[in-house]
């Protein structure tokens, strides 16, 4: 007799859960993906996939990558970065200021930096007295204005006045150039900005100090604190100085050389107070304190220059300087 097999009477039971036979990505449930992200081990599509050192990724899984892990950061505490961003901008801010005072020369007596003068009513410029008469008016940053302290800086001799005329703004501009990428490049873009503007600033604190009557601008003053950086930096991360020292002796020829046609003044204002701001950045702490001990050099130094500025401004008005 023959016997026969079992026959099966129902559904036969399978190990495990089954997957459809379409896998679909689970940002885009329409589009049939057959990768998964290495991290998380979703489906995605070529939409949805980002390199990563083994395979591919999904875009939440890259998203929440950067979030945890650390940022690089330069020797000085900046964000690493490759493009001179702020140094574009600062100059094209310097070109479009120029072409305005071709167009408009009233801009020149309206915005560059003048610590204490006097209007006329024949509308000619002169020399600051406290005491003076009824139709003459104080005009400058004893008069309130103190906007022209870092408006000055980005202003420059028209092409037809001064001893150097277009080629005031050129010069600026190539030495911003040459040494903005530099700097912008080892302190990061906010710590670059803030030395850019500390350094125009210490410029024209000293030329009120100093020469108030004197009428100045140019970015020069900003240029010797980006070249004050860039010594400072080079001895801090052990460069040759062969080349930096070239550099800054050629920075202080310039200063003693130009003193007869240029303000000394914005030059040597720039030049220290860049050293300042760029040995706070150079020697805060590296640890958890560093940015706030660099913020709050910055900020202190802030402080110190406004304060001498507002003591020469209140002498000027009382006639005491």
């Amino acid at each position: 007799m023959e016997s026969e097999s079992p026959q099966s009477t129902g559904p036969v039971e399978q190990d495990g859960p089954v997957e459809p036979a379409v896998t679909t990505c689970y940002r885009h449930p329409k589009v049939e993906s057959h990768v998964r992200c290495t991290r998380c081990d979703r489906y995605i599509c070529p939409a949805c996939m980002r390199e990563a050192a083994v395979g591919h990724q999904c875009v939440e899984c890259v998203k929440e990558g950067s979030r945890s892990v650390r940022q690089a950061r330069t020797a000085f505490g900046g964000r690493i970065s490759t493009t001179p961003v702020v140094t574009y901008v600062l100059i094209a801010l310097n070109v479009l200021t120029y072409l305005g005072e071709v167009v408009r020369p009233a801009i020149v007596d309206r915005f560059r930096m003048l610590g204490a003068g006097l209007a006329g009513p024949d509308g000619g410029h002169y020399l600051w007295a406290a005491h003076h008469f009824a139709d003459f008016h104080p005009e400058g940053v004893v008069d309130g204005e103190w906007y022209r302290m870092l408006t000055g800086a980005f202003l420059h001799l028209p092409p037809t006045e001064g001893t150097f005329g277009i080629l005031h703004i050129v010069m600026n501009m190539v030495s911003l150039w040459n040494l903005g990428r530099v700097v912008e490049a080892q302190l990061g873009r906010v710590r670059y900005i803030a030395l850019y503007l500390l350094s125009a600033l210490g410029g024209s604190v000293l030329v009120l100090l100093l020469a108030p009557d004197e009428a100045t601008l140019g970015a020069s003053g900003a240029v010797f604190g980006l070249g004050a950086a860039y010594y400072v930096m080079a001895r801090r991360l052990g460069a040759d100085m062969n080349a930096v020292n070239r550099l800054l002796a050629g920075l202080l020829l310039w200063l003693v050389i130009s003193a007869a046609y240029t303000s000394w003044e914005s030059h040597l204002g720039g030049l220290l107070t860049g050293v300042a701001v760029t040995l706070a950045y150079a020697y805060a702490p590296r640890d958890g304190r560093r940015a706030l001990v660099q913020g709050a050099v910055c900020a202190g130094l802030l402080v110190l220059l406004v304060v001498l500025a507002a003591g020469k401004v209140s002498a000027l008005r009382n006639g005491a300087a």
